[in-house]
């Protein structure tokens, strides 16, 4: 498209509006659909959790080849660990998720988890 000023040619005026109106035809719609946007907060959520989650179990791991927790703490970890992935296991059944919906997709940095 050649510019053209739109201020002094009123034929450059209407092809601009017509540009414009086609560019709005082909932008995607958002997706106002209420269970749609329960399941993407959901979704978000979940994937914020499992990626602490995987951390803090790093974490612990670590500290337990350290030789810097107690059995007892070593005992609540896994107990904590282990309820959470219950929980989590729930509350993806519950809004239709599986493991891979979780992950997020980085491009060419590849997966999140």
């Amino acid at each position: 498209m050649v510019a053209r000023n739109v201020e002094s040619d009123p034929e450059a005026l209407e092809e601009f509006i017509d540009e414009l109106q086609g560019q709005q035809i082909n932008q995607p719609r958002i997706n106002v659909d209420p269970e749609k946007i329960e399941q993407g907060l959901a979704k978000l959520v979940l994937t914020l959790i499992e990626l602490l989650r995987k951390l803090m179990e790093k974490q612990a791991v670590k500290r337990m080849e350290a030789g810097s927790l107690t059995s007892e703490e070593i005992e609540r970890m896994g107990l904590t660990f282990m309820r959470l992935e219950e929980k989590m296991e729930e509350l993806k059944q519950l809004f239709g998720l599986k493991d891979e919906d979780l992950n997020l997709k980085l491009g060419p940095l590849g997966d999140l988890m």
